[in-house]
């Protein structure tokens, strides 16, 4: 599948990846699915990490909740969510794996581990618990004039 993201979203999670850092950054992302095919990130929520480590997240449920609400009233829909890896690469760990629980979903990783060069990746994750599939999956970062 090929996502898309506006370069200004993107910039919004880095900035808000470094400003949570040494912890993980979390947030969920919005938009449509394509009759093309292609899935388009519109809108980006940056969230609070309540577990305030660098190993792993939880997503503040009351701001899990507000997101939503504001999706449904933008007539979108949810599409994923994003983490970074503060000193790890852009890719699932085990526990993002284990924890990836909606096929349909998204999963975005913003590895920082690289000063000045992040990584964003996108990943689709299904399958048994003990058999995970994890796929990367095409994602452009548009400017705001595409």
């Amino acid at each position: 599948m090929k996502i898309t993201i506006r370069k200004s979203d993107f910039d919004r999670i880095y900035e808000h990846a470094l400003k949570e850092r040494p912890d993980e950054a979390c947030g969920l992302v919005a938009g449509i699915d394509r009759e093309d095919g292609v899935r388009e990130i519109r809108k980006v929520y940056l969230l609070t990490n309540i577990d305030h480590t660098n190993e792993h997240f939880s997503i503040d449920p009351k701001e899990h909740l507000k997101a939503v609400k504001d999706m449904r009233a933008e007539g979108l829909k949810p599409l994923g969510n994003w983490h970074s890896h503060p000193e790890t690469p852009s890719r699932p760990s085990e526990e993002d794996k284990r924890l990836a629980n909606d096929p349909h979903a998204t999963y975005f990783i913003l590895s920082l581990a690289e000063k000045d060069n992040p990584v964003l990746n996108a990943f689709h994750v299904e399958g048994e618990q003990e058999s995970r599939n994890v796929r990367k999956e095409e994602l452009l970062i548009l400017g705001e004039e595409d």
